[in-house]
């Protein structure tokens, strides 16, 4: 497993990543999957207060409590749950910011969170007040590092110029190649280190029943998936679109759902698989058409 610095910050966070939304079943599994990933050499486990209303983090703090620093953990924050469950607002106020805060590290059972990060975020938020709060907990040491989880080109410039973020987490795969347009070469320039999320563009990359996404019809979705067996071969399909993400500089590590132990064998085999070639590279972009951004530019 290779492992890279987190933007400017002090985090040395493995290539391959945690997503641990995708957690589901039985406690007792969830945790052998948690211990089994650190123990392999992952070292990033991404989860929110949102998944499963704060259950998703109780998981995570109880695998990880008496191993607390063999590994880097980060949460997200910004949806607030309604009184009656029936679903949930944004709020990324100050206010609501420093009360979440104090119930994400409860139910992570810990004292500091390492990456903390605004869970989405408009152009109409009160970006100063939000950065305030960030900057706030880094000063009280109950989080090291603060970044925000985006697709949106006019929020993140917004955040690069007015905070101190290391990481932004946003959606990109060969399928998804918006941040391609200008966003990671403008990370990249200030240093901020970019979590991919999304890489295997939700199972459609390895030849899971095509359907529209994005601006790519169902055929081309089926044509990209074509291309890219054709390119890399069947056996290392998933390898091809996680080495694709992470062969831009900008990208730190790429997030990726793990559920069963077999999607951590999988994940632990793209963490051990040799860099895309250049040649490898441009053959993907000719066979697949970019998506551009039609929105929030």
């Amino acid at each position: 497993m290779n492992y890279k610095q987190l933007g400017t910050s002090n985090l040395l966070v493995s290539e391959i990543s945690f997503g641990c939304m995708s957690l589901a079943g039985e406690e007792k599994g969830n945790l052998h999957l948690l211990h089994q990933a650190q123990e392999n050499g992952i070292n990033f486990f991404d989860t929110a207060d949102l998944y499963e209303k704060g259950k998703n983090e109780e998981i995570v703090g109880k695998a990880f409590k008496d191993r607390r620093n063999q590994v880097i953990l980060a949460t997200k924050v910004g949806n607030q749950w309604r009184p009656d469950g029936s679903g949930w607002d944004w709020n990324p106020t100050k206010a609501y910011i420093l009360d979440a805060v104090e119930q994400s590290l409860r139910r992570l059972q810990t004292d500091y969170i390492d990456l903390y990060q605004l869970h989405g975020g408009t152009i109409d938020d009160p970006i100063d007040e939000t950065i305030e709060a960030f900057e706030l907990l880094k000063q009280q040491g109950k989080i090291r590092h603060y970044g925000i989880s985006s697709i949106r080109p006019n929020v993140i410039r917004e955040y690069v110029k007015r905070s101190s973020m290391v990481s932004v987490m946003m959606q990109y795969s060969l399928l998804d190649c918006r941040p391609e347009e200008q966003m990671l070469d403008l990370l990249q320039q200030h240093q901020i280190g970019v979590l991919a999320r999304g890489s295997l563009a939700q199972g459609l990359l390895l030849g899971k029943t095509p359907k529209p996404y994005l601006a790519h019809t169902a055929l081309e979705v089926t044509q990209a998936a074509e291309a890219l067996k054709a390119i890399v071969g069947e056996e290392k399909i998933q390898e091809g679109a996680v080495q694709y993400v992470l062969h831009h500089p900008a990208v730190t590590s790429a997030v990726l759902g793990i559920r069963t132990g077999k999607h951590l064998d999988q994940a632990l085999s793209v963490g051990e698989a040799p860099a895309i070639s250049d040649e490898t590279i441009r053959s993907l972009r000719i066979q697949i058409p970019p998506a551009l951004y039609e929105q929030h530019r």
